[in-house]
């Protein structure tokens, strides 16, 4: 198959057409839509417990047990975002159109690991996971809110193309 010029270049926009078709073809991407919602659904019911137990030292083990399942849903979502990236793009991480987006990620991922090692290895107190964790939240929260943007953007450069 011959691509002309105009397929090659990157738009003002995210995506060229063939990286369009290639995402709106793709099980990725309902795959992404899928497990997005729902880790903002397990941080929601999480960032209520840590705030439960700040205030009441109360639910040490379900606040835990929320943390981890969060956790194990961003190294899920992040692996298969990877894999979107690689289908849509060509290539596994920090593709232009969503670099900084990956670069936050990896922010997140660094500090919901440093949790889990804390935790695991028993070598940072409880108090101090929290802190981690709330940092961990906060930047989880400008990472979502990038791809919301980027969400967004899509909608908009589809809707310029009609």
């Amino acid at each position: 198959m011959t691509m002309t010029a105009s397929q090659n270049l990157q738009p003002s926009g995210l995506y060229t057409q063939d990286q369009r078709s290639r995402r709106d073809r793709t099980v990725w991407t309902t795959v992404q839509g899928i497990l997005a919602p729902l880790q903002f659904l397990v941080f929601l019911v999480s960032l209520v417990l840590v705030i439960r137990y700040m205030v009441t030292g109360l639910g040490y083990e379900i606040m835990t047990l929320s943390i981890i399942a969060k956790t194990l849903l961003l190294y899920l979502i992040m692996i298969t975002g990877a894999i979107w990236e690689k289908v849509v793009f060509g290539q596994w991480l920090f593709a232009p159109a969503f670099f900084w987006e990956d670069v936050v990620s990896f922010g997140v991922i660094a500090l919901h690991s440093l949790y889990l090692y804390g935790l695991i290895q028993g070598t940072i107190p409880a108090d101090t996971l929290v802190l981690i964790i709330l940092a961990a939240y906060a930047t989880y929260v400008v990472n979502a809110g990038q791809f919301l943007w980027k969400l967004r953007a899509a909608r908009l450069q589809m809707e310029a193309a009609s």
